[in-house]
C-alpha cells in the first residue's frame, strides 16, 4: 500500500538543566522514515522483489508464494496473481533464476488430502485466492486476507526466526500445513524430514537441488497454541508415527482454540543443525509476534536513517526510501549465532564474523556494494570474510553463491573489484595479503575462460560463448588486481596484471566502434549487427547486445575515448546509444533486455555505468541530461516502478546514489561521478558520526542543469569527488538552472 504522508515518531527525552536537579520533558521529532517505504514496488513487471517480512540482511524473508512457476515468479510473488499457495520462510529479491522459497506453511481451517498428487498449483487442497485491497507491507510486516478459509496471516521476522500469526475469522477447525515438497523454478527435494517434538514444537530439514545445487535447511517451528492432533505425510502416504523422512514430506497440525483465535508461529532455520536453528530461535524466545513487529519497524526505521533527503514530493520519498530498502535487503546472513555455516562440500565452518551469502556480484559489485562500503563498512568487512572463507574451501573467490553454494552465473570475478574497494576505501577488518592472494590465484586459473585470455591475449568466440563480455569483465578484474598488488608492493604482479588489463582493445573495431566476438585465429565474428540478441547460448554477449556491452571499460576511460578517435567521435556514438531505435533482433532476445532508451537498457546492469561516460569525455551536462532522464522514466512507484529485475540490490542502489546527484562509475577507483541531483538536499549519516550533505539550489522537473558548485564554501568545479571527501563531511553544493551551463566541470577533451 503507497504511503503519501510522513509520521512523527514522538520520543520523550529528559535533559538535565544546568545546575539543577528537576528534568523536563523534551518531544524530539524523529522522522519516520519506514512510512515512505512501498515493498509492494518491483513486485509487477521484471522487477522480481518479494512484499513478505525481513529484517536488514536477515537470515530468513519470510513471504507469499503464489505457486507458480516462470521467470516472473523468481521472487515467488508477482502482483499480476491472486492465488497464493503459503507462506515459506527463504526468499531471492530480483533475481532472474528462482530458488528457495523453504519451508512452506499455510494455515487452513479444515482437514486436507495431502495424499494426491500436484500437477498444478490448482490441485493443492490449501491454496486460497486473496484481493490487494486485504493486502498490505511494510518494512518488517506483511499481511494478507486468505478469502477461502476466512484467515488473517501476518508475517513479521526477527534476525534470525520467521514469525506468521493466523487467526481464525470464520468457523471450521484451525489447523496449519507445512509442505516441504513444495518448490518453484529449478528447486527440487532430494530430502524432507518432519519431527513432531511435543505439543507445541516441530523440526526436520529440507534437502534441495536446483540453482544451489546443495542447499540445506534445518528448521525448528514452535507454535503459540498446543498441537491437538496431527497427520504426517510421507511421499503421499499417511503415516501413523511422529516423525517422517521421505523425498516429499507434508503434514496438517490442528490446533483447540479457547479464547483468542490468533495462533503463532515461529520458524528458525540454520545450515548446519537443528540444534542450531534452536539456538538461534533462542533471540527471539520471549517475543512475540507483536513485539517482533515493533522491534522489526525500530530496526529498519533506524537503518534508513543512514540518508535523510529532503524535497515537497512524496512520490520522490517514496521511490527513494523503498530503493534504499530494497538496497538493504541483500547479501542475507549465513552464520549461525554461534558463527557456523555450511559449505557447499558439508564442510562446516565457523567464525568470529556475521559470514553473508546470497553474493550476486555481477550485480551489486556496480552501486550496491559501494553504497555499503559508505553507510555501513562494518558489512563490507564481513562480506570480504565472508568470500575469503569461500576462497579457503573452493581456491577461487566466489562468483555468485546462493545459501553457500556457488552457482557460476555470470561473467567475470566481481569479489575482486568488492575486495579492491574496499581496500582504498580504507576500511579495515580483513587481511589484505590474503586478499590479494586470492585475488591473483582466482584471476590465474585455467576455467571460465582464463585460460583463452592467457594463450591468446583475449577469449575467443570460438572457445567459449560471452567472450566479449568476459573479456571485458576480466580486463577490470585484472587492472583491479594490478592496483592492489601496486598498493602492497608486488612490483611483478602489478606489471604483469596491468598488461593484461589492456585486454579490451583487442576486441574493439574501429572500423565499428563495437566491442566484437573475434575467432582464435584473429578474424571477426560474422555477420554481425549491433542490435542483435542471442541469450546465453552462441552468444558473444551476456544479456545483451553490442550496443549494451560495447561500453565496459571502467578502467582505462581516457584510452578507451582515444581509441574511438577522441572525445568528439566518441561522444557522438554515445549519444547515437540513447537516440538509436529500440529494436533489438533475433530469435532468442535476451528477456534481461528492458527499461530501453535508444538501445540503452536500464533494466540490465551492463548499462549502469553508461550515461556517466560523458563526464570523461568532456561533456558533463549531457551526463545531467540522461541521467535525469533515467530517473523520471525508469523508476516510479507502482509494483512495476523497476524496470528490470531488482539483482539483490543493484537497481535500486542505482537510484540511491543517481538521485543524490553521484556514482560510482570505477568503484575500486574510490572516487564518484557527479550527475544531476533531484533532491533539495541529501544528508549522509556517515558512520564515523560526521554528515555529508548535498544541497541542490534551485532543483526542479525543469531545473537539473549544474550551474556551478562549492564544496566547503570552495568553489568546485569537476565532475568527481573522492570517498575521502565525502568521509571528512562537510557540504556540496550546487545551483541549478534549465540550460546547461557547458563550462562547468568541463576538464580537457581526450584526444
Amino acid at each position: 500500500m503507497l504511503k503519501n504522508s510522513i509520521y512523527i515518531l514522538l520520543i520523550t527525552a529528559f535533559i538535565s538543566c544546568n545546575t539543577e536537579e528537576k528534568k523536563e520533558d523534551v518531544t524530539i521529532p524523529v522522522l519516520d522514515l519506514t512510512a515512505y517505504v512501498d515493498p509492494f514496488i518491483g513486485t509487477g513487471g521484471h522487477g522480481h522483489t518479494y512484499p513478505g517480512a525481513t529484517m536488514p540482511f536477515g537470515m530468513v524473508q519470510v513471504s507469499p508464494d503464489n505457486g507458480t512457476n516462470g521467470w516472473d515468479w523468481c521472487s515467488g510473488y508477482h502482483y499480476s496473481d491472486s492465488i497464493v499457495s503459503g507462506f515459506s520462510q527463504l526468499h531471492l529479491s530480483g533475481t532472474g533464476i528462482g530458488d528457495l522459497a523453504d519451508l512452506l506453511f499455510m494455515p487452513t481451517a479444515k482437514e486436507l488430502d495431502l495424499t494426491k498428487t500436484y500437477t498444478s498449483r490448482l490441485d493443492r487442497p490449501y491454496i486460497s485466492k486473496y484481493s490487494h485491497k486485504r493486502e498490505s507491507a511494510s518494512p518488517g510486516y506483511y499481511s494478507v486476507y486468505l478469502e477461502d478459509p476466512q484467515i488473517k496471516v501476518g508475517l513479521t521476522a526477527t534476525q534470525r526466526t520467521a514469525f506468521q500469526k493466523y487467526n481464525y475469522e470464520g468457523a471450521g477447525e484451525p489447523s496449519v500445513v507445512l509442505d516441504l515438497g513444495f518448490a518453484i523454478n529449478w528447486d527440487a527435494t532430494v530430502e524432507t524430514a518432519i519431527h513432531v517434538e511435543d505439543k507445541n514444537t516441530i523440526s526436520g530439514y529440507r534437502h534441495t537441488t536446483g540453482w544451489a545445487k546443495n542447499q540445506k535447511v534445518f528448521y525448528v517451528a514452535t507454535f503459540s497454541k498446543p498441537i491437538s492432533r496431527y497427520q504426517l505425510i510421507q511421499d503421499k502416504n499417511i503415516q501413523k508415527a511422529d516423525s517422517v523422512v521421505g523425498k516429499n514430506t507434508a503434514a496438517q497440525f490442528f490446533f483447540d482454540i479457547d479464547g483468542s483465535r490468533d495462533v503463532e508461529v515461529k520458524i528458525s532455520v540454520s545450515s548446519v543443525s537443528v540444534a542450531n536453528a534452536k539456538e538461534n530461535m533462542k533471540a527471539s524466545a520471549n517475543m512475540n509476534f507483536e513485539q517482533a513487529k515493533t522491534t522489526a519497524q525500530q530496526v529498519w526505521n533506524k537503518q534508513l536513517q543512514h540518508i535523510v533527503v529532503e524535497t515537497p514530493t512524496d512520490s520522490l520519498k517514496t521511490i527513494f526510501y523503498s530503493a534504499l530498502y530494497h538496497t538493504q535487503i541483500a547479501p542475507v546472513t549465513f552464520s549461525d549465532v554461534n558463527g557456523e555455516f555450511r559449505q557447499e562440500n558439508d564442510s562446516i565452518v565457523k567464525v568470529d564474523f556475521t559470514a553473508y551469502s546470497t553474493l550476486s556480484l555481477w550485480d551489486t559489485f556496480r552501486a550496491e556494494n559501494p553504497l555499503l562500503a559508505l553507510i555501513q563498512p562494518d558489512k563490507t568487512t564481513a562480506i570480504v570474510n565472508s568470500m575469503l572463507a569461500y576462497y579457503q574451501v573452493h581456491k577461487s573467490l566466489p562468483v555468485w553463491t546462493l545459501y553457500g553454494n556457488e552457482t557460476n552465473t555470470m561473467t567475470g570475478n566481481h569479489a575482486i573489484p568488492v575486495i579492491t574497494e574496499a581496500y582504498f576505501k580504507g576500511i579495515k577488518g580483513f587481511d589484505a595479503e590474503k586478499a590479494f592472494e586470492a585475488m591473483k590465484n582466482t584471476q590465474m586459473r585455467d576455467e571460465r575462460g582464463l585460460e583463452y585470455l592467457k594463450e591468446f591475449g583475449y577469449i575467443p568466440y570460438d572457445k567459449i560463448d560471452e567472450s566479449v563480455t568476459y573479456t571485458l569483465e576480466y580486463a577490470y578484474n585484472d587492472w583491479c588486481v594490478a592496483e592492489m598488488a601496486k598498493a602492497l608492493g608486488h612490483t611483478e604482479d602489478y606489471e604483469y596484471f596491468s598488461k593484461r588489463s589492456k585486454s579490451y582493445e583487442r576486441l574493439y573495431d574501429s572500423e565499428t566502434g563495437f566491442m566484437r566476438g573475434k575467432s582464435a585465429a584473429g578474424a571477426w565474428h560474422i555477420p554481425f549487427d549491433p542490435k542483435f540478441s542471442q541469450h546465453m547460448k552462441n552468444t558473444d554477449y551476456t544479456e545483451g547486445n553490442a550496443w549494451q556491452h560495447s561500453w565496459f571499460v571502467l578502467h582505462d576511460t581516457d584510452n578507451f575515448i582515444k581509441l574511438h578517435g577522441g572525445a568528439e567521435p566518441f561522444t557522438k556514438m554515445l549519444e547515437q546509444l540513447f537516440t538509436e531505435s529500440s529494436e533489438i533482433k533475433g530469435d532468442h532476445i535476451s528477456n534481461d533486455i528492458s527499461g530501453l532508451i535508444g538501445q540503452y537498457a536500464h533494466g540490465n546492469e551492463p548499462s549502469h555505468h553508461i550515461a556517466y561516460l560523458f563526464n570523461k569525455a568532456g561533456k558533463p551536462w549531457k551526463t545531467q541530461y540522461w541521467i535525469n532522464q533515467i530517473l523520471k522514466t525508469q523508476y516510479n512507484t507502482t509494483p512495476n516502478g523497476l524496470s528490470g529485475n531488482e539483482d539483490a540490490g543493484q537497481m535500486s542502489a542505482w537510484y540511491v546514489w543517481s538521485s543524490m546527484g553521484l556514482y560510482p562509475l570505477n568503484p575500486a577507483s574510490a572516487a564518484y561521478e557527479i550527475g544531476s541531483p533531484i533532491f533539495e538536499k541529501s544528508t549522509i549519516n556517515l558512520p564515523n558520526g560526521k554528515t555529508f550533505s548535498i544541497i541542490a539550489q534551485g532543483v526542479s522537473e525543469a531545473n537539473f542543469y549544474i550551474q556551478s558548485a562549492t564544496l566547503n564554501g570552495e568553489v568546485f568545479n569537476q565532475t568527481q569527488i573522492t570517498h575521502d571527501q565525502l568521509l571528512k563531511g562537510g557540504e556540496l553544493k550546487f545551483v541549478m538552472g534549465s540550460a546547461p551551463n557547458k563550462k562547468w566541470g568541463v576538464t580537457k577533451p581526450v584526444n
